[in-house]
Order: C-alpha cells, then sequence, then structure tokens
C-alpha cells in the first residue's frame, strides 16, 4: 500500500479525528515547498487558460511570438513583447489572459512587485479566471502573506476551469499551506487534488507527514522510506526522515545521522539536508560538528537571517558568547524584535555586560504581548531579574520578577533573586523571609547562596 493509498484508506470520508495541538510539522520542509517559484508549479504562459480572445492583426503577430517565447521559457523576449501588448491593448476591454501571461512572466524574472500589480490587474479584468488567482496566491505565500495566499487559492480552487490539473494545482497549494495549522483542512485539500490529478512525489510526501501530524509515526516512516527507495536521497524526503528519527519516540539519532551525511555525499551543501544536520548535532551538544557546518552554510548565504540566528545560537549554546554578541548585534539593527533582544542580551550578561544587557531586555519586556509565548515572556524576565541584580539596580530586578511571577512557578534562582533586592532595599522583613524560603527551596544545590543567604540572614537577625 502506498502512502497516498494509506491516506485514503484511513482519512476519506471519516471525522476530523486528531487533535491539531497534537501536529508536528517540519518548518524548514513547509518552507521549501512554499518556496517553489510560481513558474515551477505552473506551465508556461496560459496553456491551462480558457481559450484567448481574439487580437487584431499586429497584436495578433505580438501575441504569437509572445507564446513562443514563452513555450521555450525565454522570460526576457517574452516580456518586452507582453509588455508591448499590454500598451497597444484597450484599457476599455483589458484581456485577462494577456494580463495573466505578463503577470506570470514578470513572476518568473523575480520581478515580484510588478508581478503582483498585474495579477490583480487579470484579476479585476477577469474574475472568473482560475489562473490569475492561483499565480497570485502562490506569489503571496512565497512572500509571507499566508493569509492573503489561502483567500486567493481559496477562491481559485473554486472556480470553473477546462483544466483539472491547474485546479488540482490550487488544492495542493492549499494543503501545502494548511499542513501545518489545519492538517484536516489540507487532508481534504491533498483527496481533492487526488481526484483531479494523478499522484506525484509531493503528494506521497505530503501524506506522509499528514501520517506523522496524526502521531502515526510508523506509517509516516515507512512512507518516507517509500519515497527514498523510489528516488535515493531525496533532499525533502531524507530531512522529513531524519527530523522523525530524531524526534520520534522510538528515536535513532544514528540512522538519522547517517541518512543525512549519505545524502550530503549525493548533494554536497544541500541547504535543507545541512540544517538538518546541524540540528541533531545540535540537539546531541555536538557542537564541534555542528558549528562548522553552520559556519559554511552562513558563509554562503550571509544575507539569511535565519542561518544567521542559527549561527549565534550556537556559538551561544556551546559558551562562546563573543562570537555569538556581533551576530545578535547584527540581526538586531534590522529586526528588533524581543526574542532577538533576549538573547543578545543573554549573551551580554554571559560576557558581564550588564549594564548592556539590562537596557536591551528592559526594551524587550515594554511590551509583554509581543513575546511568542508565556515560556520567552519569562526566561525573558529572570534574565531582566539576574543582570539588574547584577547591576545594582534592586527596583528593577522586583518589576522584572513580578512579569516573571505571571507566567512562570517560583524558583530558587528568583527566591534568592528577590531577597537579595529587598536586602538592597533595606527591607530586611522580606529579604528574610525570602532568604529562609530559598534555603528551603534549594536545599543543597546552590551551596555559594545558600552560604550568603545564612550570612545575611544572620546580619540582619544582629539587626533586631
Amino acid at each position: 500500500m502506498t502512502a497516498v493509498e494509506f491516506f485514503r484508506a484511513k482519512y476519506h470520508d471519516v471525522p476530523h479525528e486528531y487533535n491539531r495541538n497534537s501536529v508536528k510539522t517540519i518548518p524548514i520542509l513547509v518552507a521549501l515547498l512554499l518556496s517553489l517559484p510560481a513558474h515551477a508549479q505552473l506551465p508556461p504562459g496560459t496553456q491551462d487558460a480558457t481559450p484567448k480572445q481574439s487580437f487584431p492583426d499586429a497584436l495578433g503577430r505580438l501575441r504569437t511570438e509572445a507564446n513562443d517565447a514563452l513555450d521555450k521559457q525565454d522570460f526576457p523576449r517574452a516580456l518586452k513583447l507582453l509588455l508591448e501588448m499590454d500598451q497597444q491593448s484597450s484599457p476599455d476591454t483589458p484581456d485577462p489572459h494577456l494580463l495573466y501571461d505578463l503577470a506570470y512572466t514578470q513572476d518568473a524574472l523575480d520581478q515580484t512587485s510588478n508581478a503582483e500589480s498585474t495579477y490583480h490587474r487579470a484579476i479585476t479584468a477577469g474574475p472568473n479566471l482560475l489562473e490569475p488567482h492561483l499565480g497570485l496566491g502562490l506569489l503571496l505565500a512565497r512572500t509571507g502573506y499566508l493569509t492573503e495566499a489561502h483567500t486567493e487559492l481559496s477562491t481559485a480552487a473554486n472556480l470553473p476551469s477546462d483544466s483539472p490539473a491547474t485546479k488540482a494545482r490550487a488544492y495542493r497549494a492549499l494543503a501545502r499551506l494548511d499542513l501545518k495549522s489545519s492538517p484536516d483542512a489540507a487532508r481534504d485539500e491533498l483527496l481533492l487534488a487526488l481526484k483531479l490529478s494523478p499522484e506525484t512525489p509531493e503528494d506521497t510526501l505530503m501524506a506522509a507527514e499528514l501520517a506523522e501530524s496524526s502521531n502515526d509515526s510508523a506509517e509516516a516512516a515507512r512512507a518516507y522510506r517509500r519515497i527514498l527507495a523510489t528516488t535515493p536521497n531525496d533532499p525533502p524526503a531524507t530531512a522529513a526522515l531524519a527530523h522523525l528519527l530524531s524526534n520520534a519516540p522510538s528515536a535513532n539519532p544514528a540512522e538519522a545521522e547517517a541518512l543525512l551525511t549519505t545524502a550530503l555525499t549525493a548533494h554536497p551543501g544541500q541547504p535543507t539536508l545541512t540544517a538538518q544536520l546541524i540540528t541533531l548535532y545540535a540537539s546531541q551538544g555536538k557542537f564541534a560538528q555542528a558549528i562548522p557546518l553552520a559556519e559554511k552554510l552562513h558563509a554562503a548565504n550571509p544575507a539569511d537571517t535565519d542561518l544567521t540566528r542559527l549561527l549565534a545560537h550556537l556559538y551561544a549554546q556551546s559558551g562562546d558568547p563573543a562570537k555569538a554578541d556581533p551576530l545578535y548585534a547584527a540581526l538586531l539593527s534590522a529586526h528588533p524584535d524581543p526574542t532577538l533582544l533576549d538573547d543578545r542580551a543573554d549573551a551580554l550578561i554571559h560576557l558581564h555586560r550588564f549594564a548592556e544587557a539590562e537596557a536591551l531586555l528592559k526594551q524587550a519586556l515594554a511590551n509583554p504581548a509581543a513575546f511568542p509565548g508565556k515560556d520567552e515572556l519569562g526566561i525573558a524576565a529572570s534574565h531582566l531579574a539576574f543582570a539588574a541584580s547584577n547591576n545594582n539596580d534592586p527596583t528593577t530586578t522586583l518589576h522584572a520578577l513580578d512579569i516573571r511571577a505571571t507566567v512562570l512557578p517560583q524558583s530558587a534562582s528568583s527566591l534568592f533573586l528577590a531577597a537579595t533586592a529587598h536586602d538592597k532595599l533595606h527591607e530586611f522583613k522580606q529579604a528574610a523571609d525570602l532568604y529562609t524560603r530559598f534555603i528551603a527551596e534549594a536545599n543543597g544545590k546552590f551551596p555559594d547562596e545558600e552560604f550568603e543567604a545564612r550570612h545575611r540572614l544572620i546580619a540582619i537577625s544582629a539587626r533586631k
């Protein structure tokens, strides 16, 4: 039974029975699928579109030449011809097929802004033409506008078309978008695509990921292995299986490492495989193996902010904050998000640059709602409390601990920081109570701090 046959048998015409919160997706793989250029998912020109309008002789000659250029994927020549046709066409009766060809060509040449504008013109001229909605949806997905992309792709999927294959592309693109957030919807969309066109390797891969999202890791692994049996060392399938082997209940990191290294021999420097191997090494604390790979990948893609942040994390985790800090600083100049501010502040704390760390963390915590989750907020507040304590700022220490207490339970460390802050403010009753609670909570795990707490309790008692 193939992955898709299993998928159909298990999920066709049954209730949505699995928990969305249990979804385990592979973000780097989803990003790869969504990043496919429009011309990798649509045929040249409008070969799948409904018949084009007729043109006067001059425009007819240009159309013939433009179609020839599109068939040969000579996009610069096609662009010149289509722009000339657009200029000569009547603005009162715009042809949506012409405008779609022009948008598609601009898209193929990475003229993203022009393509988006022309797709919109094509949709205005022919709102019931499927192809412009599909092209625009794919473009929006690649540029990160996922909500808008979903709207356009849904419109495309629900429009009539003489080409089942084109409609199937819309359903497949929707399934890719929904794979993480709505796997039940992705399941239905993939099934609709399979009713319209033959199974593709990407369908098998998606069916495997959906099996994984429903916590059927065994079937997902079998599906990934079937893909690799047909196309050995396929990067997406290898990365997906390695991820599964690294994170499944019966994890096998050794097999995952062997898969990735073998695939990288066949595809040297392949970014998805390399990033997956880096992640695998880092999860095992093998920074000596992870960092050189990350450095090489970053050198080849210096403008990739995700790779820059990955390398900075590896430096920080391996105990080299001096190398991490300039990378975080460069990232912050372009993207000052709160978790990135916290990452750099953590590196500065390890470099004993407490005043700088405190300033960054105050900036990050000025808007607690901007953090992606409670854990991230609590960690940043903990860092601020520690930096402020070492910067002799007890008021800020207590304020940070108040924020932390809204999302995380008290710990020995937070009790000690609160005790020392009240002590510095000469609030001795509160300090004594907190030192006592800290000693009970620490129970020998923090001997230096426990010694200090006992010493301060004696000193506070002597003041009475």
